[in-house]
């Protein structure tokens, strides 16, 4: 098993993982697949939650199987010398220390940037928290969804005479792990420049909030509230889901005018695309409802199959409502290994999303899929007295705290 992801991106990078559950491992998920050395430091104790979150398969975690995914998974009690100590001999030769905790916890661990400065000159240090490092809501407790509340996100999401729904996946979470992998490799680049390290400071509200376009503005400017509206967005249409005869559901997207008129055409209908109710995007938004009755009553006419080719023959954008069971079988998913299976000692070939973006020249990879806990202890251990010349297992503590390395 090699750690450098050969000639990946980040084919030599090494990241100290500290932390748990998900904003924070998914952006050391994201680094590893692109051939970051992922070190994930789990307390002996109690390990990190993901082991037992989600399906369970044959007693693993198939959620922890893709989070930990290519990371090699060493336990410390940081809450003790011997686990800090450690750490900071990691952390002297590693290039990334990536951390979830509340604010102020690794400050109390003796782990400030400046406490990885002075073993690491450079270090870059990555922190993921609900609400940042500073201001008058940084001590909270910050989880995806209250960030996903507070960022804009939750209020448009449902039906409009419902309450605020959800997504159904931890999307405040995976949008902070993702802007946290992004502000890493822009603290490498700089790094690469000057010598000099930094700390990312990636909050979750803050992530949800920079997904929400012109939401601001809107109110600030024009006074318009953004609100829920189910399957749409106001005033785009048609662009919405229509049911076939054989009750498949059908997205369909032909709210530019262009795009609108080859939809008439293939609708029969040509004089829609040239009508005054409907050949313009506004007047299309003003009508949105009864297009999408008119449509949804002629997709109900044809089969699933029959109006994907009808539709991809006229250029329309057109997808069906994809469950797991349909990705696993799709052409395109296929031709592109949009999904790989990835071998576990446990569960045998584990099929799941492949790595993105696709790199041409240096591609990432799913090495391998979430350890055991420990799993490279001795592995590490090794390497790091290889290095500085210190016994394999001196300082690395085998857990005797009482309690986890959660905040």
């Amino acid at each position: 098993m090699t750690s450098d992801g050969s000639s990946a991106p980040l084919s030599g990078v090494r990241v100290l993982e500290l932390g748990q559950l998900i904003a924070g491992p998914f952006c050391g998920q994201l680094l590893a697949d692109f051939g970051a050395d992922v070190v994930k430091i789990e307390d002996p104790n109690r390990s990190d939650p993901m082991r037992q979150w989600g399906v369970i398969e044959q007693g693993k975690s198939l959620s922890w199987n893709v989070i930990a995914r290519g990371k090699r998974c060493v336990c410390a009690d940081l809450r003790t010398v011997e686990g800090r100590e450690f750490v900071l001999r990691l952390a002297a030769q590693s290039d990334v220390v990536v951390e979830n905790f509340r604010p102020g916890t690794m400050e109390r661990f003796g782990l400030a940037h400046e406490d990885l400065e002075r073993v690491r000159p450079g270090i870059i240090l990555t922190r993921v928290s609900g609400f940042g490092q500073d201001g008058p809501y940084a001590h909270r407790p910050g989880y995806g969804s209250i960030g996903e509340a507070m960022g804009g996100l939750r209020h448009l999401i449902g039906e409009p005479d419902r309450p605020p729904s959800r997504m159904g996946v931890s999307i405040g979470d995976l949008l902070t792990g993702m802007h946290a992998a992004l502000g890493t490799l822009l603290a490498l680049r700089v790094r690469d420049r000057t010598g000099q390290g930094q700390i990312v400071d990636a909050s979750i509200f803050e992530s949800v909030l920079a997904l929400t376009e012109s939401l601001v503005s809107e109110y600030a400017v024009a006074g318009v509230t953004r609100t829920r509206s189910g399957a749409v967005l106001p005033g785009v249409a048609p662009s919405n889901v229509y049911t076939t005869s054989d009750g498949q559901e059908l997205l369909i997207a032909a709210n530019q005018d262009t795009v609108f008129r080859r939809l008439a055409d293939a609708m029969g209908r040509p004089d829609l695309g040239d009508s005054a109710e409907y050949g313009t995007h506004v007047e299309r938004g003003h009508r949105q409802a009864e297009l999408d009755r008119l449509i949804n009553e002629w997709a109900g006419k044809h089969t699933a199959s029959t109006l994907l080719a009808l539709l991809d023959e006229h250029a329309i954008p057109v997808g069906r409502v994809y469950v797991a069971s349909d990705m696993l079988t799709d052409p395109q998913f296929r031709a592109r290994r949009s999904i790989v299976e990835v071998k576990d000692d446990i569960l045998g070939a584990v099929p799941m999303q492949g790595v993105a973006p696709r790199l041409s020249r240096t591609p990432g990879s799913v090495r391998w899929g979430g350890p055991q806990l420990g799993e490279h202890d001795a592995e590490v251990r090794a390497e790091l007295a290889s290095r500085s010349g210190t016994p394999a297992d001196s300082g690395v503590d085998a857990g005797t705290g009482d309690r986890g390395m959660g905040s």
